[in-house]
C-alpha cells in the first residue's frame, strides 16, 4: 500500500467551492438522510450505474470484486463503476466531482473528511447510521467520520505505525524477545547500541511528529483544543511535556539521524535497509523493499507502553467512504454502504492487512504487520477533528518545528511558539 493517508494539501484548496454545491437533476430519492433504505426486494436500479472512486493503492481487489458481485447479483440490471484515483492532484479532483455531481460513492482520508463536510460536499448520513452497521463501529475510528455531531461518512479502514526491527542485528545482540514496556526497549537499545556493527539501535529523525502524537495521545494530551469558541494549542501543558520526554529519551538512541529533519529526508527505509540499524518506526509502505532487506529479516512490534498492558496509542491513518451531497443516486448509494460494509467484505479489508472499521472483525487481520499494528489501533486517535486541521500540516509545520526546537533548545519557548502558530491557523477563516 502506497499511499498517504494524511490531509497532505491544504483542506481550503480541496473543498472551495463546494458551499454552494446542489443538483436539480431527479434523483432516485429525496437527498436527505431522512429515514433508511427498504429491503432489496423493493428496489429497482436497474439500467442504473453508480459511480465509485477509490484511491490507488487503497482498496484491495477481492474487496472490490465481491462489492460489485454481491451488489450486481442483489439489485440486477444495476452496475457499479470502480474508478481508481490517483493521490496526486486529488484535491481538485474531488471538488470539481462533488461539485457537479460525477461521483456518487468516494473514498476519503479520515483527516480530510471533516474538511469535504463542512463546506457541504457530503451526504448527511446520520439517520442511517445503524442500517450501515454504525453501532459496532470502533469510536476512535468514526470520530473521523462526524463534525458537529452529525455523521457525514463511513469508517472503512486505519492503519498506524508500528517498530520495525532488523532479526539479525537483535538475534546478535542476544535479544530473544520482543519487549513489553517502554523501560524493556530502553534496556534492549542499550544491548544494540554496544553489539559491534550496530550504527544506531534505532532510526529516528527528530521531527517524527506522528511518534510523538502517539505519545501524547498516551498521556492524555492533545495537539489542540477547543477553548470557548477558539482552538488553542496544546503544546505547553504537563501531557504534552510528558510524552516529549519519552520522545526525547528514543531520540536519543538515534546518534545518526538528523534532529532538523523527518522520516522522509532521507528517506529512513533507505537508511534502516543498509542493514546496520537496530530498528525504526514506520508503515507498512515505509519498509525497505525485498530486494534491499527480504521480508523475512524484519519483524514487528507496537511501540510499548509504560506498562506490559497496553501499548503506546498511535495516529490512526485511514480512510472513509462517503456519499456526495450532489450524487443523483443517494438510496442506491446507501445500499452499495451496507454490501461494502457488512462483515463479510470489511472482513476482506482486514484479510488485505487494514485493521477493520470494527473490533469483531479482528480475528480477520492478516499479515505480521498488520497484526502488530492491532494491539495500539484500539486506544489510537485522529488529529484535532476540525476543518482547518490540514493547515498546521502544511509546511513550516509547527509541530516539526517544535520537535526541533525542544530537542536542541528551551521546551517551553518551543511550545509556546508552536501553540500560537497553531491557533493561528485553526482559527483561520475558511
Amino acid at each position: 500500500m502506497k499511499r498517504q493517508l494524511i490531509a497532505a494539501v491544504g483542506v481550503a484548496a480541496m473543498v472551495v467551492g463546494l458551499a454552494a454545491c446542489g443538483s436539480d437533476g431527479k434523483k432516485d430519492s429525496d437527498n436527505t438522510a431522512s429515514g433508511s433504505s427498504s429491503s432489496a426486494a423493493t428496489k429497482n436500479y436497474s439500467g442504473k450505474t453508480l459511480t465509485v472512486w477509490t484511491m490507488d493503492g487503497s482498496a484491495p481487489k477481492g474487496w472490490t470484486d465481491s462489492v460489485k458481485a454481491d451488489f450486481e447479483t442483489a439489485y440486477p440490471g444495476s452496475k457499479v463503476d470502480f474508478q481508481v484515483q490517483p493521490w496526486n492532484g486529488i484535491g481538485p479532483k474531488v471538488t470539481a466531482g462533488l461539485s457537479e455531481g460525477s461521483v456518487d460513492v468516494l473514498e476519503v482520508g479520515n483527516t480530510q473528511t471533516a474538511g469535504y463536510a463542512a463546506t457541504g460536499g457530503l451526504l448527511d448520513i446520520t439517520k442511517d447510521k445503524a442500517a450501515l452497521g454504525g453501532a459496532d463501529w470502533a469510536a476512535n475510528q468514526n470520530e473521523a467520520a462526524i463534525l458537529d455531531g452529525k455523521q457525514y461518512a463511513a469508517p472503512w479502514f486505519v492503519t498506524n505505525r508500528v517498530v520495525a526491527y532488523n532479526k539479525d542485528l537483535w538475534a546478535k545482540a542476544g535479544l530473544t524477545a520482543t519487549p513489553k514496556t517502554l523501560d524493556e526497549l530502553y534496556a534492549d537499545f542499550d544491548k544494540l547500541k554496544a553489539t559491534a556493527g550496530v550504527t544506531d539501535a534505532i532510526y529516528m529523525p527528530g521531527q517524527e511528529w506522528y511518534v510523538y502524537f502517539g505519545l501524547l495521545t498516551s498521556e492524555g494530551g492533545k495537539l489542540a483544543k477547543k477553548d470557548g469558541d477558539k482552538w488553542a494549542g496544546g503544546l505547553s501543558t504537563p501531557e504534552a511535556q510528558k510524552a516529549f520526554d519519552i520522545y526525547k529519551k528514543l531520540q536519543s538512541y538515534s546518534t545518526t539521524a538528523p534532529k532538523d529533519k523527518d522520516e522522509a529526508t532521507p528517506q529512513q527505509k533507505d537508511v534502516f535497509g543498509k542493514g546496520d540499524i537496530g530498528a525504526m518506526i514506520g508503515l507498512g509502505w515505509e519498509l525497505p523493499d525485498e530486494k534491499t532487506m527480504p521480508k523475512d529479516k524484519i519483524g514487528f512490534f507496537p511501540l510499548p507502553g509504560k506498562t506490559a498492558d497496553k501499548a503506546s496509542s498511535v495516529f490512526l491513518g485511514g480512510s472513509n467512504l462517503a456519499i456526495s451531497a450532489t450524487s443523483k443516486n443517494t438510496d442506491m448509494a446507501k445500499d452499495f454502504l451496507k454490501i461494502a460494509l457488512n462483515d463479510k467484505n470489511e472482513g476482506l479489508v482486514a484479510a488485505a492487512g487494514n485493521v477493520p472499521n470494527k473490533a469483531a472483525l479482528n480475528s480477520q487481520v492478516a499479515g505480521d504487520f498488520a497484526k502488530a499494528a492491532l494491539p495500539a489501533a484500539s486506544n489510537g486517535a485522529i488529529t484535532p477533528n476540525v476543518p482547518t486541521w490540514a493547515s498546521v500540516e502544511n509546511e513550516p509545520n509547527p509541530i516539526k518545528g517544535f520537535l526541533t526546537g525542544a530537542l536542541t533548545g528551551d521546551y517551553a519557548a518551543a511550545a509556546k511558539k508552536a501553540d500560537d502558530e497553531i491557533a493561528k491557523r485553526l482559527n483561520a477563516k475558511q
